[in-house]
């Protein structure tokens, strides 16, 4: 069984990509995230560390986390490649895209360079079809960013089957591929436990509507639950 790691943004895809790779016979053991430059949030996801980590633990994984810009992200994550295969003797790295072949032909050059398979196991799917095969597999997660289409409205509610219909009415992708949404998976077969969400508050930067952690002390939270 090879030991691998997984390119791990804290939403549902790369949470379906782990699934059906364990499924696949893989050893997921590591589970690596892409910081911003402070290293307190994801670059995709806005996600802070202690959400991350929380995921982490209920998989019993371990987390590297990596702070990068813009042009250095590359080298980060090749040196963290590096790093895992001495530290983890990992074989391989899971990646969650669906059909953007940019994406492939990066993350298969990376891997290669360094001498590990790019593994995609839910490469191609159609994206209807996997919306609705993610809920249905138990992946609970909630929208934690999205673009003025879908609006602050949506922040925090849960994806699910009528989420998914809602988003193909507004015309919007029901797996977000094209970054119309991100997610944050709160429970999945692979969790000992849920995750308990947050309070947090609403904002609209630049057209992109986000959760924002950080004001958690704030009185005028909303709640991740509703």
């Amino acid at each position: 069984m090879k030991n691998v790691a997984c390119s791990w943004s804290g939403g549902k895809d790369c949470c379906m990509a782990l699934i059906e790779a364990k499924a696949l016979g893989y050893n997921p053991v590591v589970l690596i995230n892409m910081m911003n430059v402070d290293g307190k949030t994801s670059r995709s996801h806005g996600l802070p560390v202690k959400l991350l980590k929380q995921q982490a633990n209920e998989m019993n994984m371990t987390l590297v986390t990596i702070p990068t810009t813009s042009e250095n992200y590359e080298e980060k994550f090749v040196e963290a490649l590096i790093q895992l295969k001495t530290d983890h003797a990992i074989e391989g790295v899971v990646y969650g895209d669906i059909d953007l072949v940019a994406h492939r032909d990066w993350q298969e050059r990376v891997c290669r360079s360094v001498g590990l398979e790019a593994i995609l196991p839910i490469w191609e799917r159609v994206r209807t079809k996997l919306a609705r095969q993610i809920v249905d597999a138990g992946i609970e997660s909630i929208i934690v960013a999205c673009n003025a289409v879908m609006g602050e409205e949506y922040l925090g509610k849960t994806y699910s089957a009528e989420l998914i219909n809602k988003l193909i009415n507004l015309g919007v992708d029901s797996c977000g591929e094209d970054g119309e949404f991100h997610s944050f998976v709160i429970n999945c077969p692979l969790y000992q436990n849920r995750i308990s969400v947050p309070n947090y508050l609403k904002n609209t930067n630049s057209d992109f509507c986000f959760i924002d952690w950080e004001n958690e002390s704030s009185s005028k939270f909303k709640d991740a639950t509703l």
